[in-house]
């Protein structure tokens, strides 16, 4: 009988460790933290998106908040199982949320997403921690689950629990395009006395622009949500249009605001929610800005946020428009990792 030596043993299973932490690591990016103020905080961004290109857009914020700021970043996609590759058109596999266990941040652009029960758990378990959350456009129906399911009451549309995960905690669940979809865009207006709230630190009125439109929402926003920004439909799609005339600003949508949301289990978490974040949006600078010092405030680190945080962008960043099946075919999460 052929025997094997303990120290072959050893070596036999630590390479086998390490072939498969490698290939684990192909179905996420990290980016670790260097120095700055968010040295030793740890950010999960999950995407998972058919429409707004979040597969592009947290990554970039990853490297922002890596390269600018400090944190250390990791990104999670949807990812086929079949060959490996991001597609956000398969809404029921998201590799990696055991990075949750020890998150300080989550930021998430999901939509409509069909999780099963072992992933769905680590996300909720992130959640009844009363850990922060920043969530961005269609998080406010992140989930579609069946009647019947373990987390059915996360979907969007849940009776039992109103509104589901968006309205419970984010403040919203999916009500409507209120802009004209593609065809009217959004400035970011300051409400009268929010203009000193930190998550506004640099950030002028008007300067928040992106060529997605105005989501309708609940108003008041139900809960203790605190708008931060108001949705001003544009005629147009260029930021130098005028506002559209009409009632469709009158009143004008919140499309950013804050809340804290109690879990089942007593806790009590804080969270920021902007209806905006495609990945075209986020060649806009306040907005970058307005999402990297909700990150500050998100994790307690508002005494050091900058006066004007850097949120130069990282790299090549060439945003795909926003489209159903327009993402880019063939696409891993390795073709994300390089950070200049």
């Amino acid at each position: 009988m052929l025997r094997r030596s303990v120290p072959f043993l050893a070596f036999a299973a630590m390479s086998f460790l390490t072939v498969s932490l490698a290939n684990a690591q192909e179905n996420w990016v990290r980016y670790p933290g260097g120095d700055g103020p968010g040295k030793g905080k740890k950010i999960v961004l999950i995407s998972g998106d058919e429409e707004y290109r979040s597969e592009e857009g947290l990554p970039q914020l990853g490297k922002i908040l890596s390269k600018r700021h400090g944190f250390d970043c990791t990104v999670l996609f949807a990812i086929d199982p079949k060959d490996g590759t991001i597609n956000p058109n398969v809404n029921d596999n998201i590799p990696g949320l055991e990075a949750l266990a020890d998150a300080d941040l989550v930021i998430m652009l999901l939509r409509f997403r069909n999780l099963p029960d072992d992933q769905m758990e680590k996300l909720v378990a992130y959640i009844e921690s009363g850990r922060p959350i920043i969530a961005l456009r269609t998080s406010t129906h992140a989930f579609n689950i069946p009647a019947g399911r373990k987390y059915a009451d996360y979907s969007f549309n849940s009776k039992a629990w109103n509104g589901g995960f968006g309205r419970q905690v984010l403040g919203e669940t999916w009500i409507s395009h209120h802009g004209d979809h593609g065809k009217q865009a959004t400035r970011g207006i300051i409400p009268p006395g929010k203009a000193t709230h930190p998550i506004l630190k640099g950030i002028a009125s008007g300067e928040i622009f992106g060529p997605t439109d105005v989501y309708g929402v609940t108003i008041p926003l139900p809960g203790d949500s605190d708008p931060l920004v108001l949705g001003e439909v544009v005629s147009g799609m260029s930021p130098s249009d005028p506002a559209l005339e009409g009632k469709k600003n009158a009143p004008m949508m919140p499309v950013a605001w804050t809340k804290t949301y109690k879990t089942r289990s007593g806790a009590v978490g804080k969270v920021f929610t902007t209806t905006m974040g495609a990945s075209q949006d986020l060649t806009n600078e306040a907005l970058r800005r307005l999402i990297v010092n909700a990150s500050y405030w998100a994790v307690g680190l508002e005494n050091k946020m900058p006066e004007k945080a850097d949120v130069a962008i990282v790299g090549p960043y060439e945003p795909t428009k926003y489209s159903f099946n327009g993402f880019t075919k063939g696409k891993k999460p390795a073709d994300f990792a390089h950070t200049p």
